[in-house]
């Protein structure tokens, strides 16, 4: 056997190839699926509520730099929710407390229901600037 025989060694077995190629592709698809699944879990914080209309509503651009704020909803019953966490407004003042001690910046977004009492998300308003909380703004619907 002069010449050895294509891919084959001196034992004249085939040697083993890991292809490449494939592994690129799944790795490539794997990262897109797990960016994919991260942008989607980032946007909302509060609970769903029919927001009322603004013709001054923010773009998405400037919703990106809120993403860190914390969301203060009220639902159409008065329910109060911290992110999406069920609270009192008797909590609320220990809550936005705790957050403004512990964040360097602190915001919060008021999520209101377009038909929820206005008593309530005054009062939340009212809590969040008596725990010191400067930069409160209140989420709308583009009209």
């Amino acid at each position: 056997m002069a010449g050895g025989g294509g891919g084959r060694s001196k034992g004249g077995q085939k040697k083993a190839r890991i292809e490449i190629i494939p592994l690129i592709d799944i790795i490539f698809f794997l990262l897109a699926t797990f960016i994919m699944v991260s942008l989607s879990m980032s946007k909302n914080q509060g609970v769903n509520v029919a927001l009322p209309g603004a013709s001054t509503a923010q773009s998405l651009g400037e919703q990106q730099e809120m993403e860190k704020a914390v969301t203060l909803s009220v639902n159409e019953k008065g329910e109060i929710f911290y992110n999406k966490e069920q609270v009192t407004l008797s909590q609320l003042p220990l809550r936005l407390s705790t957050y403004k001690t512990v964040t360097k910046d602190p915001r919060v977004i008021i999520n209101s229901d377009a038909g929820a009492d206005f008593r309530h998300v005054v009062g939340v308003l009212d809590e969040a600037r008596k725990a010191g909380i400067a930069k409160v703004g209140i989420n709308t619907d583009k009209k």
